[in-house]
């Protein structure tokens, strides 16, 4: 009796012992499963990278926006609209000059604080005094009729009298003639670029890629 319960025993835990095996093996058959599924599902879901829109995408949309303030032509930026009272002392070109300096034709430091207006409708990017051979720089974005962006630069201000991310009109007046703390007889240097993603650069370079001849652009965009 005692060796048939003795076997007996070891009968059920032998059995107890199989059942606890096959419950394991089961719950790590699930689990892989579960873990393959998981990686079938990252495997299925897309991927999609969103590219940041680009400078030229998001003016483009202000304009688009706010078509009242796309281009209707041109005009000077100094004794509006014909710039009359000035002359260009230093045009593009020469001594590989990247714009356009604008003096009074009384000469000296006689136009300081005369008024600086936008050379044609746009939008406002960028003003600030950023020192150096600049001083106060104003940056605006125009739109053409056929969809194009250019940027006039207007620099050496004496003042500044717009606000950045800002609509303007042609003729408005946006600023006064300096000359950059005394750094220079009060004028203007001026200038109108073909690629609006350019930095301010120096003024001055042989290679002219991405600026305009203002004097002409004016004079082939009136209205």
């Amino acid at each position: 009796m005692y060796l048939n319960n003795r076997y007996n025993g070891i009968r059920i835990k032998s059995a107890i012992t199989i059942i606890i095996l096959l419950l394991l093996n089961i719950s790590c058959q699930n689990e892989q499963q579960v873990e393959k599924k998981g990686i079938v599902q990252k495997e299925e879901l897309p991927t999609k990278k969103i590219k940041a829109p680009t400078k030229i995408q998001i003016l483009s949309g202000l304009f688009d926006k706010n078509p009242i303030y796309r281009s209707n032509g041109f005009d000077f930026p100094v004794g509006k609209p014909n710039a009359k009272g000035y002359y260009n002392a230093q045009k593009f070109g020469k001594n590989y000059h990247l714009g356009d300096d604008w003096n009074s034709v009384k000469g000296g430091d006689s136009d300081l604080g005369d008024p600086i207006y936008s050379t044609a409708n746009g939008y406002v990017h960028f003003c600030e005094d950023i020192d150096g051979g600049w001083g106060k720089v104003i940056r605006i974005v125009h739109q053409l009729e056929d969809g194009r962006l250019i940027e006039s630069v207007y620099a050496h201000c004496d003042e500044i009298l717009v606000q950045s991310n800002r609509f303007v009109n042609k003729g408005d007046k946006i600023g006064t003639i300096g000359n950059c703390n005394g750094m220079y007889l009060a004028h203007l240097h001026f200038e109108i670029r073909s690629d609006i993603d350019m930095g301010i650069g120096g003024g001055y370079s042989d290679n002219q890629n991405g600026y305009l001849d203002p004097t002409d652009f004016i004079n082939n965009n009136r209205k």
